[in-house]
């Protein structure tokens, strides 16, 4: 994803590949998570994201991740804005006995990131 090789992140998923952090509009498959992160590196061309934590246990992965990038794209209707994004994402990954991903669950600070692109107000200060 870093690289912008969707096609090549999308080898890593099973063909029967299950979304569970449906997004409204993309199928919870294989193509939908290759179509969700052509939108994105679209919207933010220099998406990058970086594990800060990856735990593991059994066929189960779960990684905190820092996503970065630089609003240059349409994003759900969003028009560009120019500004920079940094947010928390949990991915959690469950893996077939071929080593492909099966099933994704995920959670992002879709909030955050919307005040950070100046969309949603921000919130009080602590």
């Amino acid at each position: 994803i870093n690289e912008g090789d969707i096609d090549g992140f999308a080898a890593l998923l099973s063909d029967d590949f299950v979304e569970h952090e449906e997004t409204p509009g993309l199928a919870p498959t294989k193509e939908g998570v290759r179509e969700f992160f052509r939108m994105y590196r679209a919207a933010f061309p220099d998406l990058h994201m970086d594990p800060e934590d990856v735990l593991v246990s059994g066929d189960k992965t779960v990684a905190r991740v820092r996503a970065t990038g630089t609003h240059r794209g349409e994003l759900m209707g969003i028009p560009p804005t120019g500004k920079r994004v940094d947010v928390q994402l949990i991915d959690i990954m469950k893996f077939d006995d071929a080593g492909s991903v099966r099933e994704h669950w995920g959670v992002v600070d879709m909030m955050s990131m919307m005040q950070q692109l100046g969309v949603a107000p921000a919130g009080p200060t602590a």
